[in-house]
């Protein structure tokens, strides 16, 4: 009975060994080939991001400003303050919506690596906590370059915002057709709830989200979650975008935190300063 007992420790402890070997050596496959760390306290690194600047896309309340993200701590802030000031771009029959808008109410930031760093498949991640107060719509982005939008590609490995009052996390990829500025989506909407009911901190915690990209599929996970996966052999561009398929060439990296417009919703004035805070940005690439 004793060697009996013996003989069955050492064979679970053998199933442990395989067991972390084989976690090893999944984790191995990938090798940290970019990363921005946060770690000196300033601005963040202008050899790495650009800033947007102005009133940008889909109705948005914020004016995007570079003042808005700063490193502190070992993290970027992306800090979405509630302010009022001119417009700077005022015209009051501007051909462009954020031209007719005579004042700023709320500012954020919006930072990309657009001509500074890109990268073709791999994995991107990004840790990270979001803001979840009404109205606002953090997210961790990529597009491609070279071509009009959406025929670039647009993937979405984290989106937040209300839907009908109700709020979502988002995980989406986006590519042309034969409209300009028409996209073609998929999209999974994720009830906030569904994490919530297993985390109730969940809000006040940093998470992961991550993306591997490779010749076949785009898939994005939250904490090791897939929410969403894509395959590339459906995400042809139309007459536009040449039939090509936008995943096929590099993407850069975008980190904003926009407030209300098309998607973001009821924006909730008690909430300021919402702050947005990344610990981390990495990219890997597979060994072989």
């Amino acid at each position: 009975m004793k060697n009996e007992s013996v003989i069955k420790r050492c064979f679970c402890l053998l199933l442990l060994l395989v067991a972390v070997v084989m976690t090893v050596g999944a984790d191995s496959e990938w090798q940290l080939v970019w990363s921005d760390e946060f770690e000196q306290d300033g601005r963040p690194d202008s050899t790495v991001w650009n800033y947007e600047r102005g009133f940008e896309r889909n109705h948005e309340d914020q004016w995007y400003q570079s003042e808005n993200a700063f490193q502190q701590n070992g993290l970027l802030v992306i800090e979405a303050r509630r302010e009022q000031k001119p417009n700077p771009t005022y015209r009051e029959n501007g051909r462009y919506w954020g031209q007719r808008r005579p004042t700023i109410e709320y500012t954020s930031a919006s930072l990309n690596t657009r001509g500074k760093y890109n990268f073709l498949y791999g994995r991107l991640e990004v840790r990270a906590r979001i803001p979840v107060a009404g109205g606002a719509w953090p997210a961790i982005w990529t597009l491609g370059s070279g071509v009009e939008w959406p025929s670039c590609g647009e993937i979405d490995v984290m989106e937040y915002y209300h839907i009908g009052g109700v709020p979502h996390i988002l995980a989406n990829a986006a590519w042309g057709c034969d409209n300009h500025y028409q996209a073609v989506w998929n999209t999974r909407r994720i009830p906030f709830s569904h994490f919530t009911k297993r985390n109730p901190d969940w809000a006040r915690q940093f998470h992961i989200w991550r993306m591997d990209w490779d010749e076949t599929s785009i898939r994005l996970y939250l904490d090791d979650e897939l929410l969403n996966e894509v395959p590339l052999s459906s995400t042809i561009n139309g007459s536009i975008g040449n039939y090509s398929n936008p995943f096929t060439r590099p993407q850069f990296i975008l980190l904003n935190l926009a407030l209300g417009g098309d998607n973001g919703g009821k924006i909730d004035d008690s909430a300021f300063p919402m702050r947005y805070e990344i610990d981390y940005v990495r990219v890997y690439q597979k060994q072989n």
